[in-house]
């Protein structure tokens, strides 16, 4: 049973935009269980007709993401649509803008977290683990809490010194694990643009992944959208680039972080975020 809804200061600020697209990881949960106030605010926003998406850089499905996310209690009812950049990039590597010319022949070696990853199934993909022969890279997770950046950089170097493609499916640079903040699929990205190999970066901060949510709750208008995030650099740039509000939550990787460091992100992403809370409850 959940709790009487209440006007906390994040809903009087939320209720009054057309659609409110809400970042997964940090924000609605930490992993393993929901933050509080979760699942009142999203009962609140739907009562009250809000369009409610959630927004993740998960390489994974969005039906994947959604199903992890009943297991630890939030139905599928209590949101409209669920977007991932990993959905967006199965769009990209099967148009006529994919980096790749002939995706049924190229070799494709993918760079996963852990669990379910279904990228290379729904596409008929080749998949190699000899990155001298590939033809694409696709970096869509990361297990840097077992295997350190540099192992990773050291794997990748001969596709980016052949110039090999690269698509990488979440963009942050961070991730939650239980020894704390470790290196994401974005920084393992990031070594490839380092040693020369071309990176097509999917997802938070970068357009389609909002015009892809905006398109499927059929809101036409960016400024009639609040996006909720606990990054700077990619929630609310993201944003900002979009053209929406942003609302800045102090959980996730900003747990515990001060109000000196928040302000020295904003000042180096050049963004201010129009609210910032504590997590729903605050």
């Amino acid at each position: 049973m959940t709790e009487t809804p209440r006007k906390t200061r994040f809903l009087a600020f939320a209720e009054a935009f057309e659609a409110v697209f809400f970042d997964q990881y940090g924000v609605l949960h930490d992993g393993r269980r929901l933050y509080p106030g979760t699942l009142t605010t999203l009962e609140a926003l739907k009562a009250r007709g809000v369009g409610v998406a959630v927004l993740s850089n998960s390489g994974k499905s969005a039906d994947a993401n959604a199903r992890r996310l009943e297991r630890i209690g939030v139905s599928r009812d209590l949101y409209d649509r669920f977007v991932t950049s990993g959905d967006v990039a199965r769009e990209l590597l099967v148009s006529d803008a994919s980096p790749v010319a002939d995706l049924a022949a190229a070799r494709c070696l993918i760079i996963r977290s852990y669990g379910e990853d279904t990228l290379a199934e729904d596409l008929g993909l080749r998949e190699t683990d000899d990155p001298a022969e590939a033809d694409l890279v696709v970096i869509g997770g990361s297990q840097a809490d077992k295997i350190p950046l540099e192992d990773y950089a050291r794997r990748l170097r001969p596709a980016a010194e052949r110039g090999a493609p690269c698509v990488c499916t979440n963009p942050d640079k961070w991730m939650l694990t239980e020894n704390g903040p470790r290196p994401a699929a974005g920084a393992i990205a990031a070594e490839y643009a380092r040693m020369g190999g071309p990176v097509s970066w999917i997802g938070k901060p970068y357009p389609a992944i909002y015009q892809r949510a905006a398109r499927l709750l059929a809101c036409a208008e960016p400024s009639r959208v609040l996006c909720v995030g606990d990054s700077v650099e990619h929630d609310v740039v993201g944003a900002r680039r979009f053209g929406a509000a942003a609302a800045l939550f102090r959980t996730g990787i900003l747990d515990g972080v001060d109000d000196a460091r928040i302000a020295a992100l904003c000042v180096e992403h050049a963004v201010v975020p129009d609210l910032i809370a504590r997590g729903f409850e605050a």
